[in-house]
């Protein structure tokens, strides 16, 4: 099992350390339309586990209704923001190059996550479990956030590599993780793998693989879909189903896909930009020139249906159902967004190559340690 060091905490064995809130110490740095056709089962097989528990949290309390920021000096936003995700308890978790943010809206936390060779830890997924616990997919593996413990896994659990780039949790409570090796499940004891096939790596990315998983997503049937340069393949607990460019998709490099309010599934892809499929037919919005940019990083909804999506080299988009708005353009947020968020409170973040940022109605603002939290 892959150990995981944490301010200056090491994890040799099965034991819990004290984790240090610190910051880490890192360089600034009306449309065409489709028929799609069923395809044929696909064959997966099955797939084991062994724990390790990592540092433990010393949270400060709160002392007062005002935010308590309770990071180094030194701890900054800034660089590479990958994730953005509220749990169900309101906390917001900010995940990037080393660092991992938490603001529970009476104290912003900081955690410094390094591998057990002392480099920095990409934190690329950020989800919650059915029990309210907080998983953290990085390029050093899993971990497992309980309260104010810490639990890594890694290839020696089973996990199928540790560089992880997906995760979600589906309706029985599994949670999947894509890896650039490929996808497994884990129901808490053990790592199953999942075979989905292999396709042609994508040569334009500076990270690819035949079988790495961008995304996954699971839509209101239960139904698990995946992102991967094969197109989109989506399971219903029996029989795996592809859905590529034969069918419509705009481009078989998938590396996003949203379930929207009405049922229809959204795919942002590397090299086609956005299109919707509504079970039978798809629309591609970027092919009939109605938005531009074909590399689509991230989409989300809002509470009022709203659905949002950037990418790069692209300007941000908002899609009320009706018409495509086209946000203000600021090249320091556009240039690659990774992910958006709107959260229980109604406040937009966007994370990307510059750092994390929120939309105050008009335009983006920078959010620092600083904020603006509120």
């Amino acid at each position: 099992m892959r150990d995981f060091h944490i301010r200056r905490s090491i994890v040799a064995s099965l034991v819990v350390v004290e984790l240090f809130t610190v910051g880490c110490m890192k360089s600034p740095e009306s449309a065409r339309s489709i028929g799609t056709t069923n395809h044929p089962a696909l064959h997966q097989p099955p797939s084991t586990q062994d724990a390790v528990h990592l540092p433990q949290v010393r949270d400060v309390q709160a002392r007062a209704a005002s935010l308590v920021i309770d990071v180094a000096p030194t701890a900054e936003i800034r660089g590479v923001v990958r994730s953005v995700f509220e749990d169900s308890r309101g906390t917001l978790w900010i995940g990037g190059e080393c660092d991992l943010f938490r603001n529970d809206g009476r104290t912003l936390t900081n955690y410094e996550i390094k591998d057990d060779l002392g480099r920095a830890v990409t934190i690329k997924a950020i989800i919650e479990d059915k029990s309210g616990a907080t998983w953290c997919g990085t390029t050093g593996g899993i971990t497992r956030i309980d309260d104010q413990s810490f639990t890594s896994f890694g290839e020696k659990d089973g996990l199928i590599s540790a560089d992880v780039w997906s995760m979600a949790v589906d309706t029985s409570g599994v949670i999947w993780i894509g890896t650039i090796e490929g996808v497994c499940r884990f129901d808490g004891k053990t790592f199953l793998p999942f075979a989905l096939p292999e396709a042609e790596p994508d040569p334009t990315r500076g990270v690819t693989s035949g079988t790495i998983v961008h995304c996954i997503t699971v839509d209101r049937k239960g139904q698990v879909w995946f992102g991967t340069n094969g197109g989109a393949y989506v399971y219903d607990g029996q029989t795996l189903r592809n859905i590529s460019e034969r069918d419509g998709l705009p481009s078989n490099a998938v590396s996003n896909i949203l379930e929207d309010k009405s049922g229809n599934i959204w795919f942002g892809t590397t090299h086609g930009g956005i299109s919707r499929f509504d079970g039978s037919r798809f629309t591609n919005f970027t092919e009939l020139g109605i938005v531009v940019g074909t590399e689509i990083w991230c989409m989300h909804e809002d509470q009022s249906g709203n659905i949002w999506f950037a990418g790069k080299r692209s300007p941000m988009y908002r899609y009320d159902g009706n018409a495509f708005t086209k946000l203000h353009e600021q090249d320091d947020i556009t240039s690659l967004a990774f992910t958006i968020l709107e959260d229980g409170s109604g406040r937009l973040w966007l994370g990307g190559t510059n750092g994390l940022f929120r939309h105050d109605g008009t335009s983006f603002v920078r959010v620092t340690k600083d904020g603006p939290w509120q």
